[in-house]
């Protein structure tokens, strides 16, 4: 073979290797699920919670069983006052008017109890949602009495650490009913719920769902300054007394500093009204602070 014929080969052979190159797929990387960075075009939801509802209604929480029973007929009374103010007639008059804090002079006397009675309530209603807060950061019960595990919550948002609201909603087993724990109690908990972030908060839920109804269960009025300043971003305050326990005077200490623009409610708790039935919830009054 002459010099030219073996070039000419060894030219050959190279298009060769070359052509099986080009149709040879190329060695791919496993495919990798994309990350949003802005936490407000998409969401991770958390795991919804699974409420026991058999546990609620034996501890004497409002459960719709069918039946018709006094806590049922007591804690609609008082929502249809609530709801006129916060989508009828009232509505007019009250800027943030959806947005419902629950509160007390003192602890223990109840204002958690009535928040979950009041938001299993509003969950019956064929038009309307409810969101239930935890915002009593400091003692929070919310998840507790619902038979919950402590979750990332309130604070959590609060401080940055969860960029979208979203991200700290749980959906719940009960229809209509989503919940914002307090989260993981923090130093400056309650300096928190006077922060700016908080206000914007406010204004976003008060907005946002035109069918909501967002119930705040908060920390006590007396000794706790942060809970006024969260009371200047609601609509509406309910304020539980305990019978025959909560003074008068504890109930004007309580009010005294609230918003002449806020319609505030009492609520009797623990009532006794028979050896049957011991406690009651009723006895709701509109602005019931003077």
């Amino acid at each position: 073979m002459s010099t030219i014929e073996k070039a000419l080969e060894k030219q050959k052979a190279k298009q060769e290797q070359t052509k099986t190159a080009a149709v040879e797929p190329t060695p791919q990387a496993e495919p990798v699920e994309a990350t949003d960075n802005n936490a407000s075009s998409h969401v991770q939801a958390p795991t919804p919670f699974e409420i026991n509802t058999n546990s609620l209604e034996q501890r004497g929480f409002l459960i719709d069983t069918g039946t018709r029973k006094s806590i049922k007929d007591e804690f609609r009374q008082i929502k249809r006052k609530l709801l006129n103010n916060a989508f009828g007639s009232g509505a007019k008059m009250l800027n943030n008017s959806n947005l419902i804090m629950v509160s007390s002079s003192k602890p223990n006397e109840g204002k958690t109890f009535v928040s979950i009675n009041l938001a299993l309530s509003i969950a019956l209603e064929k038009d309307k949602t409810v969101l239930l807060i935890d915002a009593d950061v400091l003692r929070p019960s919310v998840n507790r009495e619902l038979g919950l595990e402590q979750a990332p919550g309130l604070i959590e948002y609060l401080l940055g650490d969860k960029n979208d609201i979203g991200e700290v909603m749980y959906h719940t087993s009960i229809d209509k009913l989503n919940i914002i724990p307090a989260g993981v109690p923090h130093h400056l908990s309650n300096e928190l719920l006077a922060s700016d972030r908080m206000l914007s908060l406010a204004q976003e839920l008060a907005n946002r769902y035109p069918d909501r109804v967002v119930i705040f269960d908060c920390p006590p009025l007396v000794g706790v300054t942060e809970t006024i300043v969260l009371s200047s971003l609601m609509g509406q305050a309910i304020v539980v007394v305990e019978e025959s326990k909560t003074q008068i005077a504890d109930i004007k200490k309580a009010t005294a500093n609230l918003s002449e623009d806020l319609a505030v409610g009492l609520v009797v708790n623990k009532a006794i009204r028979s050896h049957k039935d011991m406690y009651g919830y009723y006895g709701y009054g509109y602005n019931a602070k003077d």
